[in-house]
């Protein structure tokens, strides 16, 4: 298959029917399996990738002062039903610099695909970066996808992640996040995941509040079904003055399912403020009969409020 017909099917498999939806000045990275099919770049964005015998290296750079109007795609997929991809990943937002990304990771087909990344990201001081990545599973759940990232983030820097996953079956999900909060950086990670069948996922997140008024924020929202299990493991450790964190996990479990949280928190500083809350059930019995005299059933108003729980923002301030 050609580059230009992967990067059509990559998209497809993600719901834009089109690659040239997107419009001219949108900068795109494309990658299926080891191979980088489709790329495209914009004024103050720089991106080296190099091929390897199961993935690729991705070296990105957003240059110093630099704000890019509009977020760079990025597609990383494996379309065949086995396959093995690994992204090694290095990231710099330079000082000032403000950017954001959406990222796809497509695996439609999957029956044994193995997807890993190690991302090294470094957020300079007074840079926003923005990470938005929505996993398009299938439902034969033979996927493992294990990410990990080391993240700093400087003075005065923000750096925010959000994973999705709401359709498909999750697979074998494995997370491993360490962030390194210097003096009023703000940090901000966010976990949604639906799980069914024998779904297994494992989260380990960590903030270390290093600076002065470093703020952080840690939020899993998790649903279960069938025989799934998870285990949510969210730590926020404060150094600085003033530091603050929070720890939001909720998760909802139906028929055999079984989850875990271990929200762990630690001060070391006698001004700052840690936080945390953990839920776990099945779906609150008042929105369930609310629901249900509205004339849905059973099964459309739990779907409704675990697509609730999944959708919406956590009450979380940066103050």
């Amino acid at each position: 298959m050609s580059s230009s017909d992967l990067v059509a099917a990559l998209l497809q498999s993600i719901g834009v029917d089109n690659p040239h939806g997107l419009s001219d000045n949108t900068a795109r990275i494309e990658v299926h399996e080891n191979r980088v099919v489709g790329l495209k770049l914009v004024p103050g964005l720089k991106v080296d990738a190099d091929e390897t015998d199961d993935g690729i290296n991705v070296e990105i750079r957003v240059e110093a002062g630099v704000r890019l109007q509009k977020p760079v795609h990025i597609c990383f997929g494996v379309l065949p039903e086995d396959g093995r991809q690994h992204i090694d990943l290095d990231v710099r937002i330079h000082q000032d610099a403000h950017a954001s990304f959406l990222a796809h990771c497509t695996f439609p087909n999957a029956v044994d695909v193995r997807h890993t990344m190690t991302a090294g990201i470094e957020v300079e001081p007074g840079a926003h970066y923005a990470y938005f990545e929505r996993h398009v599973h299938g439902t034969h759940g033979g996927i493992t996808v294990i990410p990990e990232a080391r993240v700093i983030v400087h003075d005065d820097a923000e750096f925010t992640t959000e994973f999705e996953l709401i359709k498909g079956r999750a697979g074998q999900i494995k997370f491993d996040y360490e962030t390194l909060c210097h003096d009023r950086s703000v940090v901000e990670m966010t976990a949604r995941i639906s799980g069914r069948a024998d779904d297994r996922i494992e989260i380990h997140e960590r903030a270390q509040l290093l600076g002065d008024e470093a703020k952080a924020a840690l939020i899993s929202h998790i649903a279960l079904r069938d025989d799934a299990r998870a285990e949510i493991y969210n730590d926020v450790t404060a150094y600085g003055a003033r530091a603050r964190g929070h720890v939001d996990c909720k998760e909802i479990v139906l028929d055999r399912a079984i989850a875990k949280a271990v929200p762990m928190v630690a001060v070391h500083n006698p001004t700052a403020h840690v936080t945390h809350e953990a839920a776990i059930g099945s779906v609150d019995s008042r929105q369930l009969q609310t629901l249900l005299s509205r004339g849905l059933t059973e099964d459309e108003a739990t779907d409704l409020i675990i697509e609730g729980l999944l959708s919406k923002k956590a009450r979380w301030t940066k103050d």
